[in-house]
Formats: C-alpha cells, sequence, structure tokens
C-alpha cells in the first residue's frame, strides 16, 4: 500500500513538474512584484538598490508620478541608480 502511495505521489509530482512553465529571464522578471513608488512604504523603497532613507524620502516627497522615468526628470535619482532599479518599480495612476 505504501508503495502505491509512493507511486502515486511521484506521478502526481511529475504531471505537476511538467505541466508548470519554467519562467527565466524577461519572463521571471515580469512576474516578480514590482514596487509602485506612488505608494510604496519607506522600507520598500530603501529596500532597492541605491536607495537610501534620504531617497526614500525624495522619492515620497516628490509623489505623484505619471511614470517611473521622472524619477531622474526630477532629479531625484541618477541615471546609475534609476538603472539599477527600473526594472523593479512601476508608477501607477
Amino acid at each position: 500500500m505504501r508503495m502505491i502511495r509512493a507511486l502515486l505521489v511521484a506521478c502526481a509530482l511529475a504531471v505537476t513538474a511538467a505541466a508548470a512553465p519554467v519562467l527565466s529571464g524577461p519572463a521571471l522578471a515580469q512576474t516578480a512584484t514590482l514596487i509602485d513608488i506612488n505608494s510604496a512604504a519607506k522600507p520598500d523603497l530603501e529596500a532597492l538598490k541605491g536607495v537610501g532613507p534620504a531617497r526614500a524620502d525624495a522619492i515620497i516627497k516628490g509623489r505623484p508620478y505619471k511614470g517611473k522615468d521622472e524619477l531622474v526628470q526630477k532629479k531625484i535619482v541618477p541615471e546609475n541608480v534609476y538603472k539599477d532599479i527600473k526594472d523593479k518599480i512601476i508608477a501607477k495612476q
């Protein structure tokens, strides 16, 4: 009985693994949770590379944003920091 149960579990896992899509590269990045710069809390912003307490405060103070690129246009973050975080943020309306 244990052997049959083990085989059934193994088969179920194999079917599940075969049916699940394998994501990599851009597809994987798109499924990750994006941080909304219009509503994120300070600790969430500080978790971004190159964003410390002062930049997080500046992002919050500069709200609302029509697009995430406004962080550079409004000189809130430099271009090099923006390049590191642009795929991790969004500016929801």
